[in-house]
């Protein structure tokens, strides 16, 4: 009661002011929320130690995945609002601090969001690779992420409004955009899941784009229980949001529980179940991966690379036909270097290929070091078809394509193929 007292008298100067409506997990104190919320830190110090031990490792053996170093930095922001929290609790007349506190709160988690649309488009683009590499819904991912970053803007900015104004129209004016930017960030938070399961039950028109390491059950059930557990968290703040109640009298679902486990409880338990099964090698794709078969172009060898970006400069050309690449044993290079090949009939195929600067992604020796570069978009050695100029060496690369294709897949069982011939 001491303190909404000093508020009320607070209120009568220039701000910041005190919420005419209850906050979920109301004012901290040093008996209750200290404790928790040391507990919490620890624990975020702990995931932030294992992002980054993993990040590093990673990078030096040529092995890039900037997720573990955005889970860094998210749990970096969690440790910053659990310490704003005990310094709002240890010093409860100082306002600024707990404006600050709130902000951290809602700032953070959407760095979890992010990650896992991201992880959902990779998804998408494995099973579905000319729909998921389509500018439009390339352009729709992005134009997602951007709208998470201007939906931080405007709850940082009403958030902070609304304790230094007492005029009724403005305080209406910010309530309305806090229910906007919850109702957005929890459908953001849940949209994985309708993605990747559409991903999923729509027929493909081409094997998967495989990535990273491990079944892609497995990164399905990691995806969808990562997002269930942000979206519960997500779409019960927005619930409450919309059923104020005055601050003398908070409802249950205002409690300090409520508080820690939708906020602090879900996102630790995400960052534990994403670091444990070593998410950085599930979702890791190549770097430079632009068009499609560049995820599965790091298993490949050298000619391998050469035929599947081959492929896609084909598959471009001719968007009916969609080549169906099937997997095969494992093969050694000279060097002891193992790596993924596949079966392309009696090795004739390659006699005449095209110069092309195909590198593989990624190559591992046995005890798991990486070598080479990384692979990068290659711009195909055919020219456009409506260009005028005329390549000595146009003619004779295209004629190898189409035996290649024909080598492939024969002209019976790919009638879509023959118009091919017109390159002989």
């Amino acid at each position: 009661m001491e303190f909404f007292q000093y508020f009320q008298a607070l209120s009568q100067g220039s701000g910041p002011y005190l919420p005419q409506t209850a906050q979920l997990g109301g004012i901290p104190t040093t008996n209750l929320d200290v404790p928790i919320c040391a507990v919490f830190l620890a624990l975020f110090v702990g995931g932030a130690a294992a992002n980054m031990t993993v990040f590093q490792v990673n990078r030096k053996h040529g092995y890039k995945f900037l997720f573990s170093g955005l889970l860094f930095g998210f749990c970096m922001a969690r440790i910053v609002a659990l310490s704003m929290r005990i310094a709002w609790a240890t010093h409860p007349r100082d306002v600024n601090v707990g404006i600050a506190a709130q902000i951290f709160t809602a700032a953070g988690v959407l760095l979890l969001f992010i990650t896992n649309l991201v992880f959902a488009q990779r998804i998408i683009r494995a099973f579905h690779p000319f729909f998921g590499w389509n500018r439009g819904v390339t352009l729709m991912f992005r134009l997602l992420f951007g709208s998470i970053v201007a939906v931080l803007i405007m709850v940082i900015t009403v958030t902070v409004q609304s304790f230094f104004t007492l005029d009724p129209d403005t305080r209406q004016i910010d309530r309305d955009i806090q229910l906007f930017c919850a109702t957005y960030l929890a459908v953001l938070a849940a949209l994985p899941i309708p993605l990747v399961t559409l991903a999923a039950l729509i027929p493909r028109r081409t094997r998967i784009d495989k990535f990273g390491e491990g079944h892609f059950r497995t990164k399905f059930a990691l995806l969808i229980l990562t997002t269930t557990l942000l979206g519960a968290g997500a779409i019960f703040r927005a619930a409450i949001a919309y059923n104020p109640r005055p601050i003398q009298d908070p409802a249950w679902y205002q409690s300090k529980a409520c508080y820690y486990f939708f906020n602090f409880g879900v996102e630790i338990l995400v960052v534990y179940i994403y670091a444990l099964s070593r998410f950085d090698r599930r979702f890791h794709v190549p770097d430079g991966s632009s068009a499609p078969g560049h995820y599965s172009c790091s298993e490949f060898g050298d000619s391998a690379a050469a035929i599947a970006s081959s492929v896609a400069e084909f598959e471009k050309r001719s968007p009916s036909s969609y080549v169906n690449v099937k997997r095969s044993s494992r093969a050694s290079g000279k060097s002891g270097l193992s790596f993924t090949s596949h079966s392309y009939g009696d090795g004739r195929i390659l006699q005449g290929s095209p110069k092309m600067p195909a590198m593989p992604a990624k190559i591992h020796t046995p005890d798991r070091r990486s070598i080479g570069s990384h692979a990068r978009s290659h711009k195909s050695v055919y020219r456009d078809a409506s260009s005028d100029s005329q390549d000595p060496t146009q003619e004779a690369d295209m004629e190898w394509m189409a035996r290649a294709m024909r080598e492939l897949y024969g002209d019976e069982d790919h009638p879509e193929l023959r118009h091919s011939h017109q390159y002989q």
